[in-house]
């Protein structure tokens, strides 16, 4: 079994905006793939929506774009460097995220520089595909 790092070893987010539980595939610098388990409790559910409880789809690209601040920040040469969400393109939303579901976002980096890179994500619950989605990152100095 593979041990790979908690996500707040490369992330500074922290509770109640960190959304990426545990690292379940890791290619440092080209890829990563992470799991978040929501258990209804989380805060977002009581208001979106009262009765039918579901996943904001920003917070799933948010999701989704942690995973690829973990790609980035893993790899050594960007070692005293934060990677920033700078932009998203081409989000689509196949599926409602309920209490109770396991997402598992991944993202595949297919363009860094020094300074700035490109991912293209995904999130599924069960196999089956929620979001999908292209994300911009800008990396500046921690």
């Amino acid at each position: 079994m593979n041990n790979f790092p908690e996500p707040s070893s490369l992330l500074k987010h922290r509770a109640p905006f960190l959304f990426v539980d545990k690292i379940t595939a890791l290619e440092p610098g080209q890829s990563a793939t992470g799991i978040w388990h929501l258990t209804g409790d989380e805060a977002f559910f009581a208001g979106h929506f009262p009765g039918r409880p579901t996943l904001p789809g920003v917070l799933i690209c948010e999701a989704i774009a942690q995973v690829g601040a973990i790609a980035v920040s893993s790899d050594a040469k960007f070692a005293n460097k934060l990677p920033l969400f700078g932009g998203i393109d081409s989000a689509r939303f196949r599926r409602q995220v309920i209490p109770g579901d396991t997402l598992e976002m991944s993202v595949t980096l297919t363009r860094m520089s020094s300074r700035a890179g490109k991912g293209s994500g995904v999130a599924r619950v069960s196999g089956k595909v929620v979001c999908e989605c292209e994300l911009f990152f800008v990396v500046v100095n921690d």
